[in-house]
């Protein structure tokens, strides 16, 4: 089938010229990962912790397919400045100007429809190629996490340049009495594999959504009201859509310290999540300051985390304040936002560093069986919140 996004038309209406016909970036050899064992590290998978509750949520307020979602969107990309350039790049876009330069909230992790369903059908979930980014919420511009949700961004010339917003919430109360509260993680890292969307939670391993079953709530009330109010009347701060919780991934370390599930990836080849940690080399009071690691956890043959998985894969990493990762055919990148680098490194080769953007976050990688393969990555930065994408292969992954 003929693919239907829109590289070409995207990167000239961005005005991104300059970045397409930019060399490619040199690289330097860096210090390599170290092999760790990595059956210390284990997760621990409940796929039906809010069963109940779902339902009843289900019953009473019923499901919006992303489809429904998207046919509602209600606001617009926009296109990436002329001035944005990084080597290799392939296209992308800004959320709007209201989003691109909010204090309050802060665009983490990336992931697609390629990640979820392959390159089948052009990448589309449910009639859609898109691509979504997780958000943390805090309270005003210097206040504490408060709240996460997600995006849903079209990106198929098929559809409008238009995108849609989904509070995440936590099923709460029982099945008589349904109830849902507001997740106020920081949402590092995001991956969509099949139906599931999981979600980074830096202390614990990863929150488990359905992407099935998105809820409709009413626009009403205040933007500080969420969840049941009355009769049938369910409040999320004056979203029209939540994805509630449905269950949770435990992360478990039998030796040396708890992981930090700062960022996570899927790799389609591998059918495994990898993840990362921010850390820093020393004088850090809010991030671990040791080094990192990478670990590769399998999913079972059924496409969903078993009961208990144990790695199957664990470096110990010569990198700091990494915000991205992604693997790939054995092949990986780290982000580093502190360091403006990429590094790429495959095992017994040398590891490769590339300049890269400030302010970086999250990569997926995105494959495609008659053009070039991608990674998808992002900037935090208010007023600065390119989402991008680049030809793998620039950045040492032949």
């Amino acid at each position: 089938m003929k693919s239907r996004h829109r590289w070409t038309k995207a990167a000239l209406a961005a005005g991104v010229l300059a970045g397409l016909l930019a060399a490619p970036p040199a690289a330097q050899a860096a210090a390599g990962p170290t092999t760790l064992t990595a059956g210390q590290y284990t997760l621990a998978a409940n796929y039906n912790q809010f069963d109940a509750v779902n339902s009843a949520l289900v019953s009473t307020l019923g499901t919006a397919a992303v489809h429904t979602v998207m046919e509602n969107a209600n606001h617009d990309r926009t296109a990436l400045p002329s001035s944005f350039s990084v080597a290799g790049l392939s296209g992308g876009f800004r959320f709007d100007s209201g989003d691109n330069s909010d204090c309050a909230n802060y665009p983490q992790g990336i992931t697609t429809s390629r990640d979820a369903v392959g390159t089948a059908n052009s990448g589309n979930y449910d009639g859609h190629q898109l691509v979504l980014v997780s958000w943390y919420t805090k309270d005003g511009c210097d206040g504490a996490q408060q709240r996460s949700r997600i995006t849903l961004v079209d990106w198929d010339a098929t559809y409008p340049n238009a995108y849609r917003k989904v509070l995440l919430v936590e099923p709460t109360g029982t099945a008589a009495a349904p109830d849902f509260k507001d997740i106020p993680i920081h949402a590092g890292g995001v991956s969509w594999y099949g139906d599931y969307l999981y979600v980074a939670d830096t202390g614990k391993g990863m929150r488990v959504f359905d992407m099935r079953k998105i809820l409709k709530t009413d626009t009403g009330g205040t933007a500080d009201q969420i969840g049941h109010q009355s009769g049938s009347t369910y409040y999320a701060h004056n979203y029209a859509y939540v994805l509630p919780q449905v269950g949770s991934i435990t992360s478990k370390t039998t030796s040396g310290t708890n992981l930090a599930w700062s960022s996570i990836s899927l790799d389609r080849v591998s059918k495994s999540i990898v993840m990362t940690e921010y850390t820093c080399s020393s004088g850090c009071t809010d991030y671990p300051n040791r080094a990192p690691r990478a670990i590769r956890y399998p999913f079972a043959s059924t496409g969903v985390f078993a009961a208990t998985t144990t790695a199957s894969q664990a470096l110990q990493l010569p990198w700091y304040k990494l915000n991205g990762v992604a693997s790939h055919n054995g092949r990986w990148w780290f982000n580093s936002s502190g360091q403006k680098q990429l590094y790429y490194w495959k095992p017994a080769a040398a590891a490769q560093t590339f300049a890269w953007v400030g302010s970086g976050e999250s990569i997926s990688y995105w494959e495609d069986d008659t053009a070039a393969d991608l990674l998808w990555s992002l900037q935090e930065g208010a007023g600065n919140r390119n989402v991008f994408a680049v030809t793998q292969a620039t950045y040492g992954g032949g």
